[in-house]
């Protein structure tokens, strides 16, 4: 007697082709980057354990007992360990930040899969390194600096990759909201590189690294034996990146199922296959992806707002050591909460982004709204344990949405713009200019907080707000562009 299919295979066999594929590239691309993610974030946990408060193992020390073992460890037990923590720091990110303005060049050159798959293990192989060093018994702040780096240049493969990935299956009519979904992988990566970097942090912290190492290199294995990156390399219908004159939605007029013929009745003057045209159009040039609309001022928008998220990346859990005089564990679990709000915000600003059309005027609404919260956040947010999770989750929301849009809707929107006539290989290329540049905020403000905070946190805390208030100030060209489209659609009533 034959056994009925389960009812999740029915499900699947019920959805057409092209959903299901879809969805397999969400899936897949999503804990791709979330596995990235999930490897930087250790380094931010085990910094309070770096630098130990050796008050305790003193006492334990003048009571006989031998509690000194674990305090702190060379080369980062003296008075300059934040300077030291924010050279890890910047190892990782200038490296970043140079490599991902090449690593664009290369993603638009080369096999996605083979590209993003050669990294992700890479990525494995240099973070496990780092923790090896607690095992090694290594003292030297040269092999963490040099692991650091080359960390750094081998991640910048995620980001160009996946996005292009993505763009390469989804059209504009709702590409804020999926991609604002789809984003929630930086904070779900964020958040369990702290739990599982938590676990181990305070026995034997090495582990806080090789295990994220060893689930990035796993996912490498995974990337190269399952990801697709063309509709038309499994014969599905490629999406429609740009609306033809009198259509509302690019995405209405593409049938989310059937054979490829019907996409050519779609597209005017098209003789060949997208694939075909987009295999013989050559890839975009650095200074033609600079010429693009919209491309220098989003790029530099999210240098500051980076330059935000990722000083609460790296350095949140530290401060919350300090402030609030939590253990290294619960400092890490309760800076998850600035992630858990990021998913929000991440959400929130695709929706309203997709509604409006506003993608300028959504991030700087956004960004308004971060200052004043970051202030309330630095003086009244560790007034009990309530008033602390409501701030992060708040601040992470508004601090990471216009992050995450800029980074995936915008860079898609703008990788696909109607100026490229149809040439689909600037995809990378402008997802990475427009990171490449973020990165360096990502950079810069690691290395500032390092600076500034021997002179006080609420310092820190003023420094964010200006890169906010930059930010902000960096996109009034194009949200007042775009509320000028608003006024110009209202009908006017005739007299």
């Amino acid at each position: 007697m034959r056994v009925a299919l389960a009812p999740g295979i029915r499900l699947l066999r019920a959805l057409p082709r092209d959903s299901r594929y879809r969805g397999l590239t969400l899936l897949l691309t999503f804990l791709f980057y979330t596995s990235y993610h999930l490897s930087r974030k250790p380094i931010s946990i085990v910094k309070s354990q770096l630098h130990l408060n050796c008050s305790a193992a003193a006492s334990d020390r003048r009571n006989g007992s031998n509690g000194t073992a674990g305090c702190s460890w060379a080369p980062f037990d003296g008075d300059n360990y934040k300077e030291l923590f924010g050279a890890l720091d910047n190892a990782f990110l200038v490296a970043y930040a140079i490599g991902m303005f090449i690593s664009g060049i290369f993603g638009e050159r080369l096999p996605l899969r083979y590209y993003l798959s050669g990294g992700m293990v890479l990525s494995g192989v240099f973070t496990a390194l780092f923790g090896l060093g607690y095992f090694w018994d290594i003292h030297v702040l040269w092999y963490f600096i040099v692991m650091q780096i080359c960390n750094g240049l081998v991640q910048t493969t995620g980001w160009p990759a996946v996005v292009a990935c993505v763009g390469n299956w989804f059209g504009k009519g709702k590409r804020g909201l999926i991609m604002g979904v789809w984003n929630s992988h930086t904070s779900v990566g964020n958040i369990l590189g702290s739990l599982i970097a938590g676990v181990w942090v305070s026995s034997a912290w090495g582990l806080s690294f090789i295990v994220p190492g060893a689930i990035i290199a796993a996912m490498g294995l995974v990337c190269f034996f399952f990801l697709v990156e063309h509709p038309e390399d499994v014969g599905c219908s490629p999406p429609l990146h740009h609306a033809a004159p009198g259509e509302k939605d690019a995405e209405a007029a593409l049938p989310d199922d059937g054979p490829l013929s019907a996409t050519s009745r779609t597209s005017l003057d098209r003789s060949e296959s997208p694939k075909e045209a987009a295999e013989e159009a050559e890839a975009i040039s650095f200074l033609g992806a600079l010429r693009i609309p919209g491309v220098v001022e989003f790029s530099l928008c999210l240098l500051f707002a980076k330059l935000v998220s990722y000083t609460f990346l790296y350095w949140l859990p530290l401060y919350i050591v300090n402030v609030a005089h939590f253990g290294a564990k619960e400092a890490g679990d309760l800076s998850t909460l600035f992630d858990a709000g990021g998913i929000v915000g991440g959400i929130i600003a695709g929706l309203v982004s997709d509604y409006t059309g506003g993608r300028a005027t959504t991030c700087c609404a956004m960004l308004v709204a971060a200052a004043p919260m970051l202030f309330l956040y630095n003086h009244i947010g560790h007034n009990g344990i309530g008033v602390s999770m409501a701030m992060l989750i708040v601040c992470g929301g508004l601090v990471n949405g216009p992050y995450a849009l800029i980074t995936t809707a915008v860079s898609a929107d703008l990788g696909t713009h109607e100026c490229l006539k149809g040439n689909a290989r600037a995809l990378a290329t402008v997802t990475a200019i427009i990171d490449g540049t973020g990165s360096i905020g990502a950079a810069l403000g690691p290395l500032l907080a390092g600076l500034i905070s021997p002179t006080g946190w609420t310092n820190v805390f003023y420094m964010l707000i200006a890169a906010d208030v930059s930010a902000c100030l960096l996109l009034s060209r194009l949200a007042l562009k775009e509320i000028r489209g608003w006024r110009g659609c209202v009908p006017r009533k005739r007299g």
